[in-house]
């Protein structure tokens, strides 16, 4: 399994992120603080991506894709160590990575999903993404998941979700959710995105 700890995802590539996330003075509505966010989240959805076109082409087997997609999940959605004195200031970042960490949960389990049982019945996406929000309105957030992750699997088979949805979505968990589908279909489409900024692979 080195070979392919290597191919997808390490440990160390997502500390690297967080060392930048670290150095940077990070404001949400500053663009460069919000794209080195998009680009943390987006990178951890390309190794998925990867992970799932592996398994597709034969070079995973399911349960080794499986095993693969919990190790990265581990990885990035374990909680961030951030070596910041100023306890406001680390908080501060902790929040901004854990809504970064909020958004690719649904990328997991969208892939394993697929790995597992293949894609959902196909209907229009925002169908799913309009399923989710009337589930979030009744509090009923496992079923909202759920929804996205069907519509996760929908987009991994190569349908197309219209981001202009997210203008009509209240800003909640499934906002969140859908803003990881979005890393997810970029990464589905062009898998080598944010490698270019990064000085190695």
């Amino acid at each position: 399994m080195t070979e392919a700890e290597e191919t997808y995802y390490t440990e160390e590539r997502w500390q690297n992120w967080l060392s930048r996330v670290e150095e940077e003075d990070l404001d949400p509505e500053n663009e460069d603080s919000a794209r080195l966010l998009l680009n943390l989240q987006d990178d951890a959805a390309i190794a998925v991506a990867k992970i799932v076109s592996a398994y597709e082409d034969g070079r995973l087997e399911d349960e080794e894709a499986i095993e693969e997609l919990e190790r990265v999940r581990t990885i990035v959605l374990s909680e961030p160590e951030l070596d910041i004195e100023d306890e406001a200031a680390r908080e501060d970042k902790v929040m901004l990575i854990d809504g970064v960490q909020t958004s690719l949960v649904c990328v997991f389990y969208a892939a394993e999903e697929y790995i597992v049982a293949g894609a959902a019945e196909e209907a229009p996406l925002t169908e799913y993404v309009e399923a989710a929000a009337a589930a979030e309105q009744d509090d009923d957030m496992d079923a909202a998941l759920g929804y996205l992750v069907q519509a996760g699997t929908r987009i991994i088979e190569g349908d197309e979700l219209d981001m202009a949805v997210v203008e009509e979505l209240e800003y909640g968990l499934v906002s969140e959710w859908v803003n990881g589908l979005d890393s997810l279909q970029s990464a589905m489409s062009d898998p080598e995105v944010v490698e270019e900024e990064e000085d190695e692979d």
